[in-house]
């Protein structure tokens, strides 16, 4: 029965690695604290998610690294193009039934479809390792390129909320998105992700 298996084994037994047409999505580790760090401390970026602070040091990569790793409520990938990392995506599934998928790239990375592909792979991820029927998501209103992403990926429009941004210390309107099992399914055309164990 799954309920006799701990999260770490349940955790372990799930593919770490995630290929897309042009990028791999692989679990952080201590060796990319440097480049996170480096990606991450971009006012840009922070203002558009909501827990990443600015600005963002080498510890607080480490922080996030370490907790991922002890946590088993998130799926993390790090985005890697030809070798380099170039930003991360992820699955929060603190709160059951209300999964969401996070992801920010480096902002020399904007604009080449990389967020569309990294988010996809997620996706692919999620409804493959998971029984869940719905992955929310979020995009701050003022961020029409992440909106873009989601639609393309066939999220719909779930309404506003207001979401508390770590780097602006305030909060702020988000538009609200929710992808169903059925949708993903019959979107599958998309250049499958493949798993590499």
């Amino acid at each position: 029965m799954l309920q006799d298996f701990s999260t770490t084994t349940l955790r372990e037994a799930r593919p770490s690695v995630v290929a897309t047409e042009r990028l791999t999505l692989r679990r952080p580790t201590l060796a990319d604290v440097k480049a996170i760090a480096r990606l991450a401390n971009d006012r840009r970026i922070a203002e558009n998610t909501r827990r990443l602070p600015h600005p963002y040091s080498q510890d607080h990569a480490v922080d996030f690294i370490r907790a991922t790793a002890e946590l088993g409520s998130e799926t993390v990938f790090l985005i890697e193009h030809d070798t380099s990392a170039i930003g991360m995506v992820g699955i929060d599934c603190s709160s059951p039934g209300e999964a969401e998928l996070g992801y920010w790239l480096g902002v020399d990375h904007w604009g080449r479809g990389f967020g569309t592909e990294a988010a996809r792979g997620a996706i692919d991820f999620f409804f493959e390792e998971f029984e869940d029927e719905h992955l929310h998501a979020g995009a701050r209103v003022t961020n029409p390129a992440s909106r873009n992403v989601l639609e393309k990926c066939g999220f719909q429009w779930s309404g506003v909320q207001l979401h508390r941004f770590e780097a602006l210390g305030s909060s702020t309107p988000v538009d609200c998105f929710r992808l169903s099992r059925g949708v993903w399914s019959s979107l599958k055309s998309w250049s499958s992700a493949r798993r590499v164990r």
